[in-house]
């Protein structure tokens, strides 16, 4: 039984918080997945998020959770595009593709799975990502868990929406021309796009010559500098491989910033000149 303390504390607590519960063994994966399929439940139906209920997968993998992982048993969502989990639908919200079921998982999915991050649905995307809003016509609008008639954003919207309500602490979001940082910023979540090459896209070679790439939404930075920790590195035969840096991004988020020097040009980078008013 879920009981109101429970849901109070997984509402309350950041993705790391509820990684330390399980590993201090004052709550079970188990329940976290209960605790977020309680909430799913209970808001999704007005927000529409969550696209792909995957409770039973989510069951049976939290009870194999590796308690020791930074995520252990934290619940989570798949954006539904790109990435691949075997075993949850993958249609990248294509009416032409509604019946596709992922038979592999990518090299991200993977290092999630060994992080501890426990897939319990994916979340609505427009479809093929090629929006900043999230209605796609397979699935239908998300909903702004914040205030009727504002949009969420896009094309991680799902995502974005359900961190905010608290459905989920955690999730999957791509961005290719905003897709994480628009719905961030409607949702009032945290939202970084990584450096190109900084997560490896494999098994695929490229997206839009290194403009998009893979991380996540959440609700606290350390959470999103630990789950960059967990997905992040080449693999050989990676077009771009950035630096790395010689500490974690974890440890470097709770370091104070360094003094900034930020450049600008007046120049237009395409040689025509510049047009004052």
């Amino acid at each position: 039984m879920i009981t109101d303390s429970l849901l109070k504390t997984y509402a309350e607590s950041d993705a790391l918080d509820l990684a330390g519960l399980v590993r201090s063994g004052q709550v079970s994966p188990v329940e976290l997945v209960e605790a977020a399929i309680t909430l799913v439940e209970r808001l999704n139906p007005s927000l529409n998020a969550v696209i792909h209920r995957l409770y039973d997968m989510a069951r049976a993998q939290a009870r194999t959770v590796d308690r020791s992982a930074p995520f252990a048993g934290v619940p989570f969502l798949l954006k539904e595009l790109a990435s691949s989990w075997t075993g949850a639908p993958n249609t990248n919200s294509c009416l032409y593709l509604k019946d596709v079921v992922a038979d592999f998982d990518t090299e991200v999915v993977r290092r999630m799975k060994a992080a501890g991050l426990v897939l319990v649905g994916k979340s609505n995307a427009p479809e093929n990502g090629w929006s900043i809003t999230t209605e796609p016509k397979l699935y239908g609008t998300t909903k702004n868990p914040w205030k009727e008639g504002i949009t969420p954003g896009g094309s991680s919207g799902g995502a974005a929406a359900a961190i905010a309500s608290r459905m989920v602490p955690i999730a999957e979001a791509s961005d290719g021309a905003g897709s994480i940082r628009i719905p961030a910023s409607c949702c009032g979540i945290v939202g970084l796009k990584p450096s190109r090459g900084r997560v490896s896209l494999a098994p695929f070679g490229d997206y839009w010559y290194g403009g998009a790439y893979f991380l996540c939404c959440s609700r606290t930075v350390r959470d999103t500098a630990a789950y960059l920790d967990a997905v992040a590195g080449a693999l050989p035969g990676d077009p771009y491989t950035p630096p790395v840096p010689d500490a974690s991004w974890l440890s470097l988020s709770g370091s104070a910033p360094k003094r900034l020097r930020i450049g600008f040009t007046v120049t237009p980078p395409n040689g025509t000149a510049w047009i004052r008013r």
